[in-house]
């Protein structure tokens, strides 16, 4: 899958521009912490596409064990019908309940490995979902703070700070998680 991208180059240059001919000081903590969000956003951005790729293919890997863990199970169905028809015929059944148990045990290992594998997908899903968040709120912060410079009120920056925490707060969730 494609990495979320976030397109607010022009608003970057829009804010410098401003903070470079601003008389309020403030629009320079504007364009500084402009920057550090977009850092956030695409370390964001990075390992949400990373988190959802891994999971697609942790869920394959799952996927191709239920089918294996399937096919074991046709097999080990059709041997114990074999059985019980050499049974009615009175004849011996050799190695195949052996090789039964042997099916069974299979499945087991099979479907152990599929769950922890279908784990490992809804955890990096999760990820990906935190991830991703952290790009949106960081996105929304930055176009608040651009709000800020253009409309020249320093309390969309704050707002726009507060969007910017939670973006960071998304952005440790996932990494921590």
């Amino acid at each position: 899958m494609e990495e979320q991208e976030a397109p607010l180059e022009d608003v970057h240059e829009e804010i410098h521009h401003h903070a470079e001919h601003a008389r309020e000081k403030w629009v320079m903590g504007v364009a500084l912490s402009t920057a550090l969000l977009a850092a956030v956003a695409a370390i964001a951005s990075l390992l949400s596409g990373d988190n959802v790729n891994e999971a697609m293919y942790d869920q394959m890997l799952a996927s191709d064990k239920w089918n294996y863990y399937q096919a074991e199970g046709i097999k080990a169905s059709v041997l114990e019908t074999r059985i019980e028809v050499l049974k009615t015929e009175g004849k011996s059944v050799g190695q195949f309940p052996d090789k039964v148990e042997g099916y069974r045990k299979t499945r087991d290992k099979l479907k152990e490995e599929a769950t922890k594998e279908e784990d490992s997908a809804r955890l990096r899903m999760t990820r990906h979902h935190k991830f991703a968040e952290s790009v949106t709120w960081s996105q929304i912060a930055i176009a608040v703070s651009a709000i800020a410079v253009l409309t020249r009120q320093k309390w969309f920056w704050l707002v726009g700070l507060g969007f910017g925490a939670a973006g960071l707060y998304f952005l440790l969730w996932g990494v921590v998680r």
